[in-house]
């Protein structure tokens, strides 16, 4: 790994991410093509298996990284939002693959050896963003990363598009309410938050393949996330997994209770 500080071992599950987006776009019929997941496995020295994941769970997981990652294309570009934000961006590469309206810009807010890692491999490859582009080392959990992001040049007073994506669960209960708050003071009405559907993490199965990404899970708001949200000044809608599958033309090989939402920023009473 070419970056000088090492990832955390929460960072690292953006590696395993960023290797279901490369199996994907190598397929004949990918539902997304990304022409840098690769190449950070690559980088990053991971052994680049062969064939996909083998265990049930872990190909679960492989399927439903797949359908998020088209399914948040799709609304991130519908959103109507000049502004859009991720959140743990990881290795999303968002900003670089999509065909974003012009004026866009998209802020990518993660811990600094992530993006720095990130750069790198970009760096090299010669990568131009598609989209205007601001990198924010932040750690989600710190009460400044509001503030910074408005001094990088957010405007909370315009709609934006928040993507959460494969994040609460790895947050308690507590950790995950207190950024849900913090991004919804600064989403004006009518922004848009994508996340998943929550799950309880005690019924995880144990799969030997993916126990480095699952047993850092802790919950964050579990099943009841969206009703939270409704609480919280947002209109939640909920697309189903399996629903999602068909939409696209991959059904799923077992039955899920996985799904996505999409939250729509209220007007205050």
């Amino acid at each position: 790994m070419t970056t000088t500080e090492p990832l955390s071992p929460v960072s690292r599950t953006a590696l395993s991410v960023a290797l279901v987006r490369a199996y994907e776009s190598s397929r004949p019929d990918p539902l997304f093509v990304d022409p840098y997941a690769a190449a950070f496995v690559t980088a990053a020295e991971v052994p680049l298996p062969a064939t996909g994941p083998a265990g049930g769970f872990a190909k679960a997981l492989a399927a439903q990284g797949v359908l998020r990652t088209r399914f948040y294309d799709d609304r991130l570009l519908a959103a109507g939002a000049d502004q859009v934000v991720l959140l743990a961006a990881g290795l999303d590469t968002r900003a670089y693959r999509l065909d974003w309206p012009a004026g866009t810009r998209v802020f990518e807010l993660d811990l600094g050896p992530v993006l720095d890692f990130k750069e790198q491999v970009l760096d090299g490859l010669g990568a131009v963003p598609r989209s205007g582009r601001t990198t924010l080392p932040a750690d989600l959990l710190d009460r400044d990363w509001p503030a910074r992001l408005v001094a990088a040049g957010f405007d909370p007073s315009r709609r934006s598009a928040w993507l959460a994506e494969g994040l609460l669960v790895y947050l308690t209960p507590e950790e995950a309410a207190g950024l849900l708050t913090a991004v919804a003071a600064l989403a004006a009405p009518g922004s848009r938050l994508l996340l998943e559907k929550g799950r309880d993490v005690g019924t995880t199965p144990h799969d030997p393949a993916v126990a480095h990404i699952t047993d850092l899970w802790r919950g964050g708001l579990g099943p009841d996330t969206h009703e939270w949200l409704d609480r919280h000044g947002w209109s939640t809608g909920i697309t189903l997994l399996e629903r999602l599958a068909e939409t696209y033309g991959r059904p799923l090989s077992r039955s899920s209770v996985a799904g996505f939402i999409e939250a729509v920023r209220q007007p205050e009473d």
